[in-house]
């Protein structure tokens, strides 16, 4: 007998995926908008497949305090700046991220608003412990996840974070579609768009793509001049505010 032809080599799955605008221009009139994301899955097996698409904003500081009752008055406590956190952040997926990847390949990859890797730097120090090695601790203790999940909490409250179960869906064999909401408050600057493909609970495929989100017109005048000349702006604030101020009680003096 012939020996059988060896199985034909399937090889490993492939994405791709292009955003339907790259540009979001935000101007006065801005109430929102909608990131479209197209894509496909190459995969002769036709294997069983999930996909996330994760879109991050610019990170930006965010500074807290936590509210204490002291002698019958509510008083801010020392305000604890964190670094890392992005300003924007959605990941919207085929199903919940629990059922496509194991914990430490979301940590790993910041999928999901529990994974987010910021810390709060100015709280941390180099401790000796057993004489040998050097650990660094956070002054924040046992309460740093808390502060974490504090920031998370004020950015899910301004919808400037989510997590999307079901924000990704095939629309045909293969092919599948993502609707990201970008709000009002969405921060300017470079967006990261990426879309990571799962098989089997393990990453076989990834792709990167950029959004760029930027204030055009009237706006775009001031918000360069408020952060390129943050003194001479706020002076000019500062008058502006005097004079409107003026002309209103000038408008309204009684004889």
């Amino acid at each position: 007998m012939a020996p059988s032809p060896p199985p034909p080599n399937l090889g490993h799955a492939g994405i791709s995926a292009a955003l339907t605008e790259t540009n979001v221009r935000v101007n006065s009139d801005f109430r929102g908008d909608q990131i479209v994301l197209y894509g496909a899955v190459f995969d002769l097996a036709a294997r069983p497949s999930d996909v996330i698409v994760i879109v991050r904003g610019p990170d930006q500081p965010v500074r807290i305090a936590k509210k204490s009752k002291i002698a019958g008055l509510w008083i801010n406590s020392r305000p604890v700046v964190f670094q890392g956190a992005p300003g924007f952040y959605i990941a919207a997926s085929t199903k919940p991220l629990d059922d496509i990847a194991r914990f430490g390949e979301l940590r790993r990859l910041q999928a999901g608003v529990d994974h987010l890797a910021m810390n709060a730097p100015a709280e941390q120090k180099t401790e000796t412990r057993y004489g040998v090695r050097d650990v660094v601790v956070s002054s924040l203790g046992a309460d740093y996840l808390d502060w974490q999940r504090a920031v998370v909490r004020l950015r899910e409250a301004d919808h400037l974070y989510d997590v999307n179960e079901h924000g990704v869906r095939f629309v045909d064999k293969g092919l599948f579609r993502a609707e990201i909401p970008l709000p009002a408050e969405a921060p300017i600057g470079q967006y990261k768009v990426r879309i990571l493909l799962f098989q089997d609970h393990q990453l076989v495929a990834e792709k990167d793509r950029e959004l760029t989100v930027e204030k055009v017109g009237v706006e775009r005048g001031l918000y360069l001049w408020a952060h390129r000349r943050p003194w001479s702006y706020g002076l000019a604030a500062m008058a502006f505010a005097l004079c409107a101020g003026w002309a209103a009680s000038s408008a309204f003096r009684r004889d």
